[in-house]
């Protein structure tokens, strides 16, 4: 059979048949060089015209669809940063000059439409006559946009505007302007987050660019193919747009009371406020003086004068915006002052070197090593009670209690609540201070460290440490976000409270706010007292380097109510403009003044007689 099958395939290609198959080949094979040769030629001869076809079809019909950068609200819903659809005008120029007729007419609609120059696009036309890409103008609004509309479907009217065509954008706007703006922060251009929770979640807010294919004129028509863009997700912060605008309101207050038109309207370096709920470590509102609006963050206008600003480098204007845009709460270091006394009684509580019954005798000074260091009282408290010395804020006291800690101890609770290590909060640019190591730490350090002063500190970790001390002993990690929505409103993620660690027993917290509710009732924080309100707290009042420059930093942490504290307000005031910048009461009552308004508010618990 097989020799069979052999013989057949033998007979049916004959010497005739292959010869006739090899020329088949060749002819085949000769055609197609011919046809290679034609491309090359109509390439060569028309390629430009042809490109042209094609390029002026792409124009309109293959683009990329931008996605939408998600929106940053408050807690409750309120937008405080949203992306706004605006459109791009682009020329394409060698569709313009593809004929003559063209020119005028499209340059007369982009003067009268669009208010461009017409010396612009002439320049453009003649420097750049093959160009087929050229932003002419940005965020042009929906209106324009739908006026542009009518005249380009209008061929009666309109037949010789050519070249002209609205690219879909996004441009980022911020409703409230200067509200929150060191915790919100802003976008560059790529929608690039700078600052805030625009930079921290930056990779959330954005989206993923679409893109739309097809080709089609008036005489053909191919399917298009639409890759969608995935727009960003909306971040939902913390803030309560309400209390936040309470505490910018005070903050402004205080600094335009005591302008000084010397300092080119400054009241203070600096003046910062943090809310936060004790609980769970959320910030319900962060401010600090000077902001700035968020729509234009490169303005000096409002801080300096025309001539000042004229007068500076390209290097001055930069250290200048950099200072503006530095968030104090997250990303500056201080002496913390007498605030700093709660947690050095709470160490010698939890080590058991106090019990709550030990007095001091102060006679308004020290001596340590070899250094004479002052109360704040420098004729002296007398006998003070361990209650009292908190209440009267006795550095005498507090530094005998420093040394009863010892280095090692002293330095072991500074770690425990968090000082010199990143508390992580979901902000950029958080700074850690700085502290002694014990093999480091003469006892002059230890008795000055005791009462607040020769260490740094922020203010994020002064109010989450804050917080252990009077919730019973959690340390929170402190955060500015709390939930992660996509583009329908939909939760995606949400940023629950992180407990961190425990600092203090329950004990050592009810003593301690025992403590600080005599510090507002009836020690150095009185002025803080809001009425109907059971408030705790500490004052402060840091010296700043070098000693006896007469410059300091005063600072008033408190919190309400009593029993299960639910806020804590902490106001930090660096070198008041005054003529002595060494009194708590600017803090103090400053924070009175806050509390008074977001108490109610935020439904704060009164004071039992007040609530019967």
């Amino acid at each position: 059979m097989g020799k069979q099958t052999r013989n057949v395939f033998k007979r049916k290609f004959s010497k005739l048949m292959q010869k006739k198959l090899v020329m088949l080949f060749v002819a085949i094979v000769l055609a197609f060089g011919v046809l290679v040769g034609r491309i090359t030629y109509i390439n060569a001869a028309s390629g430009d015209r042809y490109t042209k076809v094609v390029l002026d079809q792409q124009q309109y019909d293959s683009r990329t669809i931008p996605f939408r950068r998600g929106d940053i609200v408050d807690r409750n819903g309120t937008k405080i940063a949203t992306s706004e659809r605006v459109y791009n005008v682009i020329l394409d120029v060698k569709v313009v000059t593809s004929k003559d007729d063209y020119v005028e007419p499209t340059i007369e609609v982009l003067k009268d439409c669009f208010g461009i120059e017409e010396e612009d696009v002439r320049k453009l036309i003649k420097d750049n006559p093959g160009s087929r890409y050229n932003i002419l103008k940005k965020g042009i609004d929906y209106e324009k946009a739908k006026e542009f509309e009518k005249i380009d479907t209008d061929e009666k009217k309109y037949p010789d505007v050519k070249g002209i065509w609205l690219e879909e954008d996004y441009v980022r706007k911020y409703p409230y302007k200067t509200l929150a703006s060191d915790v919100v922060g802003f976008t560059v251009d790529g929608n690039v987050g700078s600052n805030g929770i625009e930079a921290s979640y930056n990779s959330i807010l954005n989206g993923t660019d679409g893109r739309e294919y097809g080709y089609f004129d008036d005489e053909a028509s191919v399917e298009r193919t639409v890759k969608e863009a995935e727009d960003g997700s909306t971040v939902v912060s913390t803030i309560d747009l309400q209390v936040q605008s309470i505490v910018e309101k005070h903050i402004l207050e205080f600094n335009e009371k005591h302008k000084n038109e010397a300092s080119e309207g400054e009241g203070s370096k600096n003046t910062a406020v943090i809310v936060m709920n004790p609980q769970n470590g959320e910030i319900i509102a962060e401010a600090s003086y000077p902001n700035f609006d968020l729509n234009s963050p490169r303005d000096l206008t409002n801080y300096y004068s025309e001539e000042s600003i004229d007068a500076m480098t390209d290097e001055e204007k930069l250290d200048k915006l950099n200072a503006l845009w530095n968030n104090f709460c997250v990303s500056d270091t201080y002496e913390p002052g007498s605030t700093f006394k709660p947690f050095t009684i709470s160490a010698g509580l939890e080590t058991g070197i106090l019990t709550g019954n030990e007095s001091y005798t102060c006679g308004g000074m020290l001596h340590v090593g070899d250094h004479d260091i002052h109360c704040s009282n420098r004729d002296g408290h007398g006998t003070q009670t361990l209650k009292q010395s908190l209440e009267n804020s006795c550095n005498v006291a507090l530094m005998q209690i420093g040394a009863a800690l010892g280095n090692e101890e002293f330095c072991k609770y500074q770690e425990l609540f968090g000082f010199g290590t990143p508390t992580g909060i979901d902000l950029p640019g958080e700074e850690t201070g700085l502290l002694y190591e014990p093999k480091n730490m003469d006892p002059a350090s230890l008795a000055t460290n005791a009462f607040g002063q020769n260490f740094n500190v922020t203010m994020t970790q002064m109010v989450s440490a804050f917080s252990s001390l009077i919730n019973g002993g959690d340390y929170y990690k402190p955060h500015v976000v709390k939930q992660i929505q996509d583009e329908n409103g939909n939760v995606t993620e949400n940023k629950d409270p992180v407990l961190v660690k425990r600092t203090v027993s329950k004990e050592t917290s009810e003593l301690i706010k025992d403590y600080m509710l005599g510090v507002v009732q009836e020690g150095t924080g009185s002025s803080a007292a809001v009425e109907g309100y059971d408030i705790g707290g500490k004052t402060g009042t840091a010296e700043k380097q070098p000693r006896g420059n007469g410059k300091y930093l005063v600072s008033f942490i408190g919190y309400a109510p009593q029993d299960n504290p639910e806020v804590v307000v902490y106001v930090v005031v660096d070198e008041p403009n005054v003529a002595s910048q060494a009194s708590s009461s600017y803090a103090t009552e400053m924070a009175s003044k806050i509390m008074a308004e977001i108490f109610p508010y935020l439904g704060v618990t009164k004071a039992a007689a007040e609530a019967e």
